[in-house]
């Protein structure tokens, strides 16, 4: 078994979306405050696949940001192989292990600047991070990471808008690795693509994982998806993990209600003409969270204790659940 390369502990991040000071005197309104991700821990152990799943609005993209130094957390910490890694992004340090985490974008035409040609956007990561200097070697350095993502070094006096939606999303995975990384967070990568498209670029991502012996935090909605790329699944919900396991643990027995609900809402083959589940109800308003388990409104199996008390994630079965059903054996 691999060491943990990423460790999250109580990662936690809260943003006060408030009214102005003044209108909140004359309204006589309170602050508010939006906890977005409230508590969350996991580990990914190095060359491994993480992935987080949820409806949206969950937090998966916050946490995303927490990892790669975008957001400071408001509680809790992340280690990255070994080391405090928010309190080195404020280092002199700080240079060295960027250079080791990197991020790819959801969307793949608002990532890319419109205005660069694909040489310069390759290429800046290695410009800034003083990789390449030489002119010439830059350009055979990008166009090398363009032929590794599938596309052509003669790509590169081009510009974004002559590139399909799939080929941009190449060209900001080819982005990512140009500081050879260790660690890539990948936020809904292939979410903007069709489905054909979608194959494509996740082949891509798992033929580098195993070349370059890459770890990836991958964030979907996207259960198929999901299904294909990761080692490891948790599924989010308002804001915390309600389950964490082993994918063929998750997808086989799946344990918290939630999961349960999102995995009966997908389309099987061998179910044709059987009506599919819907996932019931609505997230509720994250500004205003449910007491008690937050997924209680929604939950056929919620009893007076789910209104009342929040369940902590405790290891059962090989899974790591928060539901008071599931650990009193009532699911």
């Amino acid at each position: 078994m691999s060491a943990a390369l990423v460790q999250a502990r109580d990662l936690a991040k809260t943003f006060n979306v408030s009214a102005p000071w003044l209108n909140r005197v004359l309204e006589r309104r309170p602050r508010q405050l939006l906890h977005a991700v409230d508590g969350v821990s996991f580990d990914i152990e190095k060359g491994r696949t993480l992935a987080l799943v949820g409806e949206s609005g969950c937090g998966k993209s916050t946490v995303a940001r927490l990892l790669v130094g975008l957001y400071q957390p408001t509680r809790g910490g992340l280690t990255f192989d070994g080391r405090d890694a928010h309190a080195m992004f404020r280092t002199p340090q700080g240079r060295q292990l960027r250079r080791r985490i990197q991020m790819i974008f959801q969307d793949p035409y608002a990532s890319l600047n419109p205005r660069w040609t694909v040489a310069d956007i390759v290429g800046e990561p290695l410009r800034e991070h003083e990789i390449v200097a030489d002119k010439a070697q830059l350009g055979a350095r990008v166009g090398q990471l363009l032929e590794s993502v599938g596309l052509s070094p003669l790509d590169m006096a081009k510009y974004p808008h002559q590139f399909s939606g799939g080929q941009r999303q190449r060209i900001s995975i080819a982005r990512a690795l140009a500081t050879e990384p260790e660690f890539l967070v990948c936020d809904e990568p292939t979410s903007a693509l069709d489905v054909s498209v979608q194959a494509q670029v996740l082949n891509i991502m798992k033929d580098l994982q195993r070349q370059r012996g890459l770890t990836y935090l991958f964030i979907s909605h996207n259960l198929a998806v999901v299904r294909h790329v990761s080692d490891h699944v948790g599924v989010m919900y308002l804001g915390r993990l309600v389950e964490l396991a082993d994918k063929r643990q998750l997808f086989g027995h799946p344990r918290h209600p939630y999961t349960r609900m999102l995995l009966d809402a997908i389309p099987k083959m061998h179910d044709t003409g059987r009506a599919r589940t819907p996932v019931q109800g609505e997230v509720p308003n994250p500004l205003e969270p449910p007491t008690g388990c937050a997924f209680h409104p929604r939950c056929p199996l919620a009893n007076p204790r789910c209104k009342a008390e929040r369940p902590v994630l405790l290891d059962l079965h090989g899974s790591r659940v928060a539901c008071h059903a599931v650990q009193e054996g009532r699911a």
